[in-house]
């Protein structure tokens, strides 16, 4: 089992390369960050976890340049989008900075991807939340294309572009791991279309699924990986016997010091 770190990269928490470095040197196989670009001051859409929706939301950091800040402080962490707001997101500017991250880390970067639930930011972007997926589907075969293709093109009713130069290539082959989020009934589905791995959150009769969803890949002749995000330490071992190879848990946001001593405290339970 692979052990993976998450948290909200804000200017009032933990830097992103002093974060990654203490995670490698403790034995984390990675560190993930999620993707904000802001919140709306008015919105209907609830928060994921209900409630107030918690201010590290609206105080993140630029997903690319805290992921770069990592990948520069380390040799050998993986470094990944949990998850990249793609719909929010121009696919040929994406498509640069995933390439270039993935060239300038030497080929450690996890591409997690996914439709999000702000609606209202979405919007604010001049994305129609009731098309999402399918634009998520779209840009995200747009992007392999210019990771691939020398000359690349895609023409589809959501993305239209081509010929056109794109580098860098990605290090990795064909290109960085596409981890598709979710997990309501179409997520694996998504997986088996355009992705290399499937990124739900902890549910009750996940494992089940897991299990399911890696024999009907194995069936289509699929080589697909699972990542559990957002485990507690204690839930570890049963994605494990379901089948999953990483696990992330999420680090609270709390001042620097407290963080580093929740990263130490994860160290001794898991790695």
């Amino acid at each position: 089992m692979k052990h993976g770190l998450a948290i909200f990269a804000t200017d009032d928490g933990v830097r992103p390369g002093e974060l990654a470095r203490l995670a490698e040197g403790r034995g984390f196989e990675s560190l993930f960050f999620p993707d904000h670009t802001h919140i709306p001051a008015t919105r209907d859409s609830p928060a994921p976890r209900g409630g107030e929706l918690p201010r590290e939301y609206s105080r993140t950091l630029d997903l690319f340049v805290a992921l770069a800040d990592a990948a520069a402080a380390t040799e050998r962490l993986l470094i990944g989008s949990g998850i990249c707001l793609v719909v929010e997101r121009d696919p040929i500017v994406t498509a640069k900075s995933v390439a270039s991250l993935d060239f300038l880390s030497g080929g450690r970067f996890l591409f997690g991807v996914g439709g999000g639930w702000n609606e209202e930011e979405m919007r604010n972007h001049g994305t129609d939340p009731s098309t999402r997926f399918a634009l998520l589907k779209h840009r995200v075969l747009a992007m392999k294309e210019i990771w691939t293709q020398e000359e690349a093109a895609y023409e589809s009713h959501h993305v239209s572009f081509g010929p056109i130069w794109s580098w860098p290539k990605p290090v990795r082959e064909p290109h960085p791991p596409v981890l598709i989020a979710g997990n309501g009934p179409n997520a694996e589905q998504r997986v088996l279309n355009y992705g290399d791995e499937w990124l739900p959150e902890p549910e009750d009769g996940l494992p089940e699924r897991i299990d399911a969803f890696l024999r009907r890949a194995a069936e289509e002749g699929r080589d697909v990986a699972v990542t559990v995000y957002g485990t507690k330490p204690e839930e570890v071992a049963e994605y494990a016997d379901a089948g999953a190879h990483r696990c992330v848990t999420w680090l609270p946001p709390r001042p620097p010091e407290e963080t580093v001593r929740r990263v130490e405290e994860l160290a001794e339970q898991l790695v």
